[in-house]
């Protein structure tokens, strides 16, 4: 424009975008709660094992303590998977009604609350109903954790998921690892060794109740952003017309119960082959804790990849090589072997890392994360029994080592048909047109 005082031209004075007042508010609250959540999914994480593997840890003197039959403690190994697929199909209802901050929220106080009772529940019934009610509030918080990472960072699925899976191998080994020593140091038998994790619990329900009245999908703090058409396909996704959903819950299924036969079986395995009972527990722990670093890595690395089938077939082919080596020579190479079934393991968190992908919106997520899980968990539920029976009846491990690598089969082939790059949305749109 011209200046009125010499004429000359100068360029147009750029005018700054306006910014309501509502924004100017929105930014640091949109940052405040974000980094509210990254808290509460690390901790959420965190205990959403712990009341598993410290039952396992002292199950022996629980059962002693309580007048537990055999048969009962051996089925009480079967009851997570059991919870986990009967509570977790009710959380996506729970999570459109109250929101999924506010199910997770009372998820975690669930879990603290069934741990501090259960120590003190003064009987075999009270004890199965603390536990029930703590692995109530995991199942529904195993199947928002993906929804949460969905709704409050769809362009970082990988990393969050890493982050999260990362959180809850850390909780695992932690439980494993430091159960019986805090039981020891407390000098209250195994009830202060099993109470011990409530406060962990409690501290995990804290960064969530701000975040309580988020309740819908999409809100001034969360940043997902989904067009009408989508919100209209997740509406009425009829998630079991989706043929990768049924992919990927067997494969969740069948990973389930790889990991579930490995916490139960694998030391037993060491020790009836030589190796001394205090290194077989060790052989277990490193197995665990190869979850920690590899949890965050591969999630990363699956979402950079537009088919995740060569990581699933690589962690098929690692679980193979460690049974090999098991049947093969448990004692000589035990601890490759236990290195091999830890990176195996880690199709846990390429689970989780396709659910997160599989579907286009948070509330797509929370369909097939309920789907995948629950159905997933169903599958897991005969594998460890049926390694006891073929234990027991055999009197060797060549038949439950049989099992075990025969699993890995059909596990990898779902596990590539999972990892194709295609949504459970466009599946069922298409089937329905098709129709």
């Amino acid at each position: 424009m011209a200046s009125e005082e010499t004429g000359t031209t100068t360029a147009p004075t750029a005018i700054p975008p306006v910014r309501s007042e509502a924004a100017e508010k929105q930014a640091p609250t949109r940052a405040w709660a974000t980094r509210l959540v990254v808290v509460g999914i690390v901790l959420a994480a965190m205990n959403l094992r712990p009341a598993i593997t410290s039952l396992g840890a002292l199950l022996e003197d629980v059962r002693d303590g309580l007048g537990m039959s055999g048969t009962l403690a051996g089925l009480l190994t079967s009851v997570p998977p059991l919870c986990f697929a009967v509570f977790g199909v009710m959380a996506p209802r729970f999570a459109r009604r109250f929101g999924p901050s506010a199910v997770v929220c009372v998820g975690m106080a669930a879990i603290a609350a069934g741990l501090l009772i259960r120590p003190f529940a003064g009987g075999t019934a009270g004890f199965l109903a603390a536990t029930a009610l703590a692995l109530m509030g995991i199942a529904v918080s195993n199947v928002l954790m993906p929804v949460i990472v969905k709704r409050w960072f769809p362009d970082r699925v990988g990393s969050m998921t890493g982050l999260y899976s990362m959180a809850l191998a850390l909780g695992t080994s932690l439980a494993a690892a430091l159960t019986v020593p805090t039981a020891d140091a407390l000098g209250k038998g195994w009830q202060g060794g099993l109470v011990v994790w409530a406060a962990l619990a409690v501290v995990a329900v804290l960064p969530w109740i701000p975040l309580v009245r988020e309740r819908g999908p999409v809100s001034a703090a969360a940043p997902e952003h989904i067009s009408a058409t989508v919100r209209q396909e997740d509406a009425g996704l009829r998630i079991t017309h989706s043929r990768t959903a049924w992919a990927l819950a067997v494969f969740f299924g069948l990973q389930a119960t790889a990991a579930y036969i490995t916490m139960g079986w694998m030391p037993q395995i060491f020790r009836d082959a030589g190796v001394p009972a205090g290194e077989a527990g060790v052989l277990l722990a490193v197995t665990m804790a190869m979850g920690v670093p590899l949890a965050f890595v591969i999630p990363r690395v699956a979402t950079r990849l537009t088919n995740q089938g060569p990581v699933v077939v690589v962690l098929g082919a690692c679980g193979l090589a460690g049974y090999a080596g098991l049947y093969l020579a448990p004692e000589v190479g035990a601890w490759a072997w236990a290195l091999l079934l830890g990176i195996s393991n880690c199709a846990f968190p390429l689970a989780l890392t396709m659910v997160g992908m599989r579907a286009k919106s948070s509330v797509g997520v929370a369909k097939l994360s309920a789907f995948a899980q629950s159905t997933g968990y169903l599958i897991s539920i005969p594998g460890p029994l049926l390694v006891g029976v073929l234990y027991q009846h055999s009197g060797g491990w060549g038949l439950p080592l049989a099992l075990m690598a025969g699993l890995m089969v059909p596990q990898i082939v779902v596990g590539t048909l999972a990892g194709r790059n295609r949504t459970v949305e466009d599946e069922v749109a298409a089937r329905t047109a098709a129709a």
